[in-house]
């Protein structure tokens, strides 16, 4: 067997795969490439010999997010370091649900502020709030004072005011499987969506209205999004650390992606308002805080934004529901992505919040995805398991998550509103649900809400 090794290494390892794996040393060994969305998605196109769900290629171009988790040399390398496979994995960091030292307020008056600061506090942020009225504070903790007891002291300094713990939400997205073959097709068709998602192909469909997104960074120089009317928002400072891009591109693109691109998207034509509300959390994952959510949802309200796309879960927290609650009063239509927590999890905010239209997702056998949330207040299900959007860099990827449900349902909203922009949300919700496709028990239920969207019932009415 070594002989056959040195003689593999010789030629490079491209004769020499077969050899080793026929001498039994490497046993079923593929060569794989990284996604750097981790959602486990496979090459351009949806797969070798099929395609996702854009219709762009069969195989072909390599997405160029890849990177080689290893090359031939690393492979070869491993029987002569043992030393190196004995290594602890290292274990991702853990991510909090709050941060370490903060509570936020709204409502505080300059002389609770005075009381808070002469007893330790520091103000680390502050922001008027047209949704709610009031001031929006950040509040830094004293030292060795516990987050409870900081709560209670604030809340005691203003009786009147809403005072949480500055609570952290993260993206709603998780890995998508690998297609091959024959079972490769399009999945945004079983919502009714054409292929190519243009306003003439929807004759009866109106001109969409714009959307606003609360996500993480966009890649704006991706081709297909390259034309898009896309408007980027970043609360953060320069100072803080940028959040990645995988996510908010492939939900930009998913909703405004241009025709006839690598990934185009379900109403191309709308205008979109993009806020950058995420940070990225120790070179590990990202994050939004409540403070920063809120400020986005605020800025949603000024610029007249009354669709707003949120793919994002967490905790929840008593300012964000009052915040959310202002939002949808004043008009505002607010999806979220019902969390990939699982079937078993509690209810993710803001999706679990009165009067947001909570969005699961489904494969494209119409079952529901297996690590969904479920729950009374899930209203709708669409397509959310292999869809075909855009990677950071360039390209396409399957992706999978209520993330990528939850734009479907915000470009449904966008039609709707388009054509009647006199709708309420409580309406809009009313007529997206009574058209569903019926799923699972009668009626509505905590696995697919009232049904699948169905688009083709939408534009015929």
């Amino acid at each position: 067997m070594q002989v056959l090794l040195v003689f593999a290494i010789a030629w490079g390892g491209v004769v020499g795969q077969p050899i080793i794996q026929s001498a039994g040393l490497l046993p079923g060994m593929a060569f794989a490439f990284a996604d750097d969305d981790d959602d486990g998605g496979d090459d351009d196109g949806g797969g070798r010999g099929g395609f996702g769900d854009g219709g762009g290629n069969s195989g072909g171009d390599r997405d160029d997010d890849d990177r080689p988790r290893g090359d031939l040399r690393s492979l070869f390398r491993w029987p002569f370091q043992r030393a190196e496979r004995n290594q602890p994995r290292r274990q991702a960091p853990i991510i909090p649900d709050r941060a370490p030292n903060e509570i936020v307020a709204i409502g505080l008056s300059e002389a609770s502020i005075t009381d808070l600061t002469q007893d330790g506090f520091a103000v680390d942020g502050r922001q008027p709030i047209a949704l709610t009225g009031g001031e929006l504070v950040r509040l830094t903790i004293p030292p060795g004072m516990t987050l409870v007891t900081a709560r209670q002291a604030v809340a005691d300094a203003a009786p009147s005011a809403s005072v949480d713990f500055n609570h952290f939400y993260q993206p709603e997205q998780q890995e998508a499987p690998i297609c091959t073959g024959n079972g490769c097709t399009l999945i945004r068709h079983i919502a009714g969506w054409p292929l190519q998602a243009t306003t003439a192909e929807m004759t009866s469909c109106a001109a969409p209205a714009p959307i606003g997104l609360i996500d993480t960074a966009i890649n704006e120089r991706h081709s297909s999004l390259a034309d898009a009317g896309i408007n980027v928002i970043r609360l953060s400072s320069d100072k803080a650390p940028q959040s990645a891009e995988q996510h908010g591109t492939a939900v930009a693109a998913l909703l405004v992606g241009a025709v006839g691109s690598r990934a185009p998207g379900l109403v191309p034509t709308a205008q979109l308002v993009a806020i950058d509300a995420f940070q990225r959390y120790r070179k590990a994952a990202d994050i939004a805080d409540v403070y920063d959510l809120i400020r986005s949802l605020d800025l949603m309200a000024e610029r007249g934004i009354r669709i707003v796309n949120m793919s994002l879960s967490g905790p929840h927290n008593l300012l964000f529901e009052k915040a959310v609650g202002a939002a949808i009063d004043k008009g505002t239509i607010l999806i979220a992505a019902a969390g990939n927590e699982g079937p078993k999890a509690k209810p993710v905010y803001p999706a679990a919040y009165a009067d947001v239209i909570a969005v699961t997702a489904v494969d494209r056998q119409m079952k529901p995805y297996r690590r969904a949330v479920r729950g009374d207040h899930i209203d709708i299900a669409a397509p959310g398991v292999g869809v075909w959007t855009a990677a950071s860099i360039s390209g396409g990827r399957q992706k999978s998550g209520t993330s990528f449900a939850a734009p479907f349902v915000t470009a449904a909203a966008s039609l709707m509103l388009g054509a009647n922009p006199q709708m309420l949300p409580k309406e809009v919700a009313e007529e997206m649900t009574q058209m569903a496709s019926d799923m699972g028990e009668p009626g509505k239920d905590a696995v697919f809400g009232w049904g699948l969207l169905n688009i083709r019932a939408l534009c015929q009415s």
